[in-house]
This record gives structure tokens, C-alpha cells and sequence, in this order.
């Protein structure tokens, strides 16, 4: 470790030296000007015959030489933003976070993308694309004018990488095919592969199947600039999933070079509209713009200055001091800035389309018993925790997909809503046949774990009381910094180091119940945190699917929704999200619903922002 940290030491001397030495020689102008000086003077003069002293004041005109006052540089357009955490990963194929995708979505095209308002999907590298009569073969065309580019963090210049022959580089087809092979292979270890397992052999190939090889995916280039995919079965959302980061063009021979190390700052190569200027693990990660980016024209904002603050006090008063140009609120802060003049004219509340849980351990005892989790289900008072913690107006949560997803049952229709009475006798008929107490349950210290963050940790210490006023038992709480919570939660961790209870939250890759309970929950096909056994509840997700009538879809995912929140209460659904956010009136921006925040499509009163901050 000593070592390994003598060597940093010595690498980023090295590059400060570098810097220095590039820096560019500053000639300073001088200028000649005719002042006027007031000196003393002394001088010996006779006075009746005698010679004294007088010292007077002279004022005399003399040539002097000064410098020129050198040039004002001008700001460059900055956004101060908070990703919140060290963001995990900057490889699409590994990234599963909305930290990561925020990142990946500013550097790196995808084949499609969604409107930022509307949500639609709208082309983006492909320029268009069309469907077989059948439903299941996809062609899309793409552009021929994105260029491959390396930021140089020394010489400050962004170059359009070259291929082995000095040809320059250009996104096409075959980095698209690699991209999606390369995610799916199950050597790349991607959390987020089932995504993709809508494509033909994907989740054999994905599950090591000895049958199918990567070239049996159902993904080809037809030519250089026109990619198609072969599906499973007819999905109509599928041209959502194509401009997924999972599914992005990747360059192949930078990975291969470089291995993991392909996304550290000098060595990522992308394609978007930022490129990285600086990553300072655990302190700041800086990105500036892409000159040769096809649209660099309509791409505001110059810098994005970026650190990773976790505590949401520390970051509002960041922004209060004019230090950060948007956050969003802490629960605690909210009736204050309601009530402030100028922060309420800052703020900013909509639902979106998020919703926030607590995963059961299915085969962690004593939550490998139904009675169990439904009595912690039913003991969350999830009105009493908007109304008197997150007071963001967020909608109590009994089923997991939020208004807005096809196939979401209404808010309250299906599912576990608060009731102690039922929570205790669920409680009790699971201690009677066990021959167990209430002290029983306390002494198998059971752990609620959180990702560090002072408003998961506000809705912890609420529902750890709920649970202790309702049901007796006393819960410990744990909390981990957020790229070891997202290890500590896969289901491949060992069990033993598994927490029995655990929160996460849940956005919409695309509006469509499948990225819902199937794609998280499916214990074949799906994420499946939550360590279940296949039911009915997977094969009425898989069904639906591949169901071409919209009808009869909605209702399979319903009965879905009910069997996972209700006879298997295998989870504990809490709210669907609102955001709660502040922004200067200088930043102009939008809140996309799906897909990653489109720094990109931001803009910013610099004047204004600089005489704010008395610049």
C-alpha cells in the first residue's frame, strides 16, 4: 500500500511538471507614459550672506515604463453538479446505477434516446428504423459522422482517434455488435445483461449455456452503417432497449488495450458530447465538451465540475452558497425552502417515475417465511413517513411500477397498505409454530441496510421504530458507501454476509412493465436481489412479455404485481418518488423522466452566475 501510494505521488508530480512546462510563455506588452511625480528636494542657497538649507516640494513631469494590463480570460459556461457519490463505473456494459448512466449518458451515444420532455423515443445514432412483418427482426440505419475521440488530460486537446492505418474513426455497426456481445458475454460480469435477454440466445449465452456462443447472438452488422437484431419474441419496446448504455457502440480495441483501466481519465475513448477531463476517485470528477462532437454547436455548457458529496445537508448548503447550480432538497430543508421567497421561487416537485422499496432475503431466516415479511410489509406506515419525514408529496407505494408504466396497476389497488393489527397476527402465528418470542426475533439481529445518505438513513431510524411500536422487535441498521452496498446486494453474495432487509430504489429504463417486475424481480430471467424461488409470479411475467395484446398484458402484469407484493410479500414496496430539487435562475434545465439528465441539453447565464458569486 505504501508503495502503491509513492508511486501516485510520483506519477501526479509528473504530470504537474508536464503541465507546467506546456503552459504557454506569457509575453506582457509594455507601454511608455509621461507621469507627473511629487518629490522633496534639498538645496543650499546664500541668505544675507551666508549659505543655509531649504528643503521645498517639486512637481515634475517624467517618462515612465509599465505593463500593459493583460487581457481578461474569459470563464468558460460551467455547470457545478453533484453526482452525489463516487460514481461507480464509466463502462456501459458495467453500469447498473443512476450515478454511472448519468455519466455514460454525457459521453457516449446510444442508438436511440428518449425526448427529454415527452419521453418518446427518438433516433439518435440510428437516424431510423424499421420492424420484420412478424415482430421480431429490428433494422436500424445509423449515421456515419460520430467520431471516436481521446481527451489528452496534458496537452488540454480532445483528437478524433485513428485506426491502425491513420484512418480516422467513426462510430459504425461493428462497434454496436461488439458493444452488445461484449455486455452479454458472461466473462464481462454484467450486472445488467438480462436487459438484453429480449435478443435471440442472449440469456442462454449470458448463463453459460454450452450450446450457443457469442456468434450466436442475434445481433449482426449487415454493413458498416446498418445494424439488425433478431429478437426472442415480438417486443414493441424494443427500440427503447436499443438505445440502452448496456446495448451502446464501444471501442473495442481501447478496451482490449487497456482492460478495466479503458475508462480512466487519458485512456476512455467515447463518442458523445463531453469528454472526461479529470476523475479524482472519491474527491471530483471534471468533464468539458467535445469539440468535434456533430452537435458541439448546440452544446451550451463548457464544463461540467463535478464532486461527490453524499451528505444532502452539505450539498444544499453548497448550493445556498451558490457553490452548486442545482440539488435537491433534504427532507429536513423542505419547509424551509417552501417558506423562503427566494428559495421557494428555486424549487422544484413531479412525480417521476421511480419507486423506492425494502428487499426481503427470501431464504435468509426468519424472512424465508411469508408470515414474516408480510408483518414487516404491513407494519410501514407509509402516509405517516411522507407526511412526517420525506415530505416530498410522494405516493405511498403498494405495488412496485409508478403511474406511467404500461401495465402499473393503480396506486393502492394491489398490494400490502399499512394495517398493525394484521402485522401482529401475521407476527404471532409464525412465534407460536416456531416456539419463538418476540425476544427470540431481537436476538437474531436482524440488519436493515441502507447505501450512505442522510435521507435513507431519516426513512430507516422511521420504519425501525414502526417495526418496534407495531411488532415488538428491535431491528439494527447498518449503512455502506454506495459502490460496496451495490456488491454487498447481488445476489451472489454469500448469505451469511447478506443483510436480512434492504432498501433500493427503482427507475424506468423504458415505460414498460417488463423493465418492472420481470426485469428486477424474475427469478430466471430477472436481477432477483431478493434470492426467490420460481413461482407462478415468473411465469406470468415471462407470459406477458410475449402477450401481443395490450389488454391481456395489463392484466398478466397485475396478477403479477399482486402474487409478488401479497402472497409472497417478498418485498416491501414504500413510495413512488417525487423529485424535490432547487435550481438557480441562471441554470435553465429539464428533469427527464427516463434515461440519464442530458447535461448536454442545459444552458446557463454565466454573467448572472458570476456577479452572483461577486465575480
Amino acid at each position: 500500500m505504501f508503495k502503491k501510494r509513492n508511486l501516485l505521488l510520483a506519477v501526479l508530480l509528473l504530470a504537474a511538471f508536464a503541465l507546467v512546462a506546456c503552459q504557454p510563455e506569457v509575453v506582457t506588452e509594455t507601454i511608455t507614459e509621461q507621469v507627473e511625480v511629487t518629490r522633496v528636494v534639498t538645496e543650499t542657497v546664500v541668505e544675507e550672506g551666508a549659505a543655509v538649507e531649504v528643503t521645498r516640494i517639486v512637481t515634475e513631469e517624467v517618462v515612465v515604463e509599465v505593463p500593459a494590463e493583460e487581457p481578461m480570460m474569459e470563464m468558460p459556461v460551467t455547470l457545478n453538479w453533484n453526482f452525489g457519490t463516487e460514481p461507480p463505473t464509466a463502462d456501459p456494459s458495467l453500469s447498473t446505477d443512476t450515478t454511472s448512466v448519468d455519466l455514460v449518458g454525457n459521453m457516449f451515444v446510444g442508438l436511440t434516446k428518449f425526448d427529454p420532455v415527452s419521453g418518446e423515443v427518438s433516433p439518435y445514432l440510428a437516424t431510423d428504423w424499421s420492424v420484420s412483418e412478424d415482430g421480431t427482426v429490428y433494422t436500424f440505419n445509423l449515421r456515419d459522422d460520430i467520431a471516436w475521440v481521446n481527451y489528452n488530460p496534458v496537452t488540454g486537446e480532445t483528437t478524433q482517434v485513428t485506426d491502425a492505418d491513420g484512418n480516422p474513426r467513426f462510430v459504425n455497426a461493428h462497434d454496436v455488435v461488439y458493444g452488445v456481445k461484449r455486455t452479454v458475454d458472461p466473462n464481462t460480469a454484467s450486472d445488467y445483461a438480462y436487459v438484453l435477454y429480449i435478443i435471440k440466445n442472449a440469456e442462454a449465452i449470458n448463463g453459460g449455456s454450452e450450446e450457443v456462443t457469442l456468434d450466436d447472438l442475434g445481433v449482426v452488422a449487415v454493413d458498416d452503417y446498418t445494424v439488425e437484431f433478431t429478437l426472442e419474441n415480438p417486443a414493441g419496446f424494443f427500440p427503447a432497449i436499443a438505445g440502452m448504455w448496456v446495448a451502446n457502440p464501444m471501442p473495442q480495441w481501447a478496451i482490449e488495450e487497456n482492460d478495466s483501466k479503458w475508462t480512466e481519465a487519458g485512456l476512455i475513448v467515447t463518442n458523445g458530447p463531453y469528454v472526461m477531463e479529470s476523475w479524482i476517485h472519491g474527491g471530483e470528477l471534471n468533464l468539458v465538451k467535445n469539440p468535434l462532437w456533430v452537435n458541439a454547436d448546440d452544446v451550451q455548457i463548457e464544463r461540467i465540475e463535478g464532486v461527490m458529496i453524499t451528505e444532502a445537508s452539505t450539498s444544499f448548503a453548497m448550493y445556498e452558497n451558490n457553490e452548486l447550480d442545482t440539488t435537491g432538497v433534504p427532507t429536513t430543508e423542505i419547509d424551509r425552502v417552501k417558506a423562503d421567497p427566494v428559495l421557494s421561487a428555486d424549487f422544484y416537485s413531479a412525480p417521476v417515475p421511480c419507486t423506492y422499496y425494502y428487499g426481503f432475503t427470501n431464504n435468509k431466516p426468519p424472512f424465508d417465511d411469508v408470515r414474516v415479511r408480510t408483518a414487516f410489509s404491513e407494519a410501514i406506515d407509509r402516509q405517516s413517513l411522507i407526511d412526517n419525514v420525506t415530505k416530498g408529496g410522494q405516493t405511498p407505494a403498494t405495488s412496485f411500477a409508478p403511474p406511467g408504466i404500461f401495465g402499473a396497476p393503480a396506486p393502492g389497488t394491489v398490494g400490502i397498505g399499512y394495517d398493525p393489527d394484521a402485522a401482529v397476527a401475521a407476527l404471532e402465528s409464525y412465534l407460536d409454530e416456531k416456539g419463538l418470542t418476540r425476544e427470540d426475533m431481537t436476538a437474531m439481529d436482524i440488519t436493515l441496510m441502507h447505501n450512505t445518505s442522510e435521507g435513507h438513513a431519516l426513512i430507516a431510524a422511521a420504519i425501525q421504530q414502526m417495526w418496534k411500536d407495531v411488532l415488538g422487535i428491535d431491528v439494527r441498521v447498518e449503512n455502506q458507501e454506495w459502490a460496496v452496498y451495490l456488491q454487498t446486494i447481488k445476489n451472489t453474495t454469500p448469505l451469511e454476509e447478506m443483510p436480512h432487509i434492504w432498501r433500493l430504489g427503482w427507475c424506468a429504463d423504458y415505460p414498460d412493465e417488463n423493465n418492472w417486475i420481470h426485469e428486477v424481480f424474475n427469478a430466471n430471467a430477472g436481477a432477483n436481489r431478493l434470492r426467490r424461488e420460481p413461482s407462478q409470479f415468473d411465469e406470468l411475467t415471462a407470459q406477458a412479455g410475449q402477450e401481443q395484446d395490450p389488454a391481456v398484458r395489463a392484466e398478466l402484469y397485475a396478477e403479477a404485481e399482486r402474487i409478488l407484493a401479497v402472497d409472497e410479500a417478498a418485498y416491501a414496496p414504500i413510495y413512488h418518488y417525487t423529485t424535490v430539487n432547487v435550481t438557480k435562475p441562471w441554470l435553465t434545465r429539464n428533469f427527464p423522466p427516463l434515461g440519464a439528465n442530458d447535461f448536454y441539453n442545459w444552458t446557463i447565464d454565466m454573467d448572472a452566475k458570476l456577479e452572483a458569486q461577486g465575480n
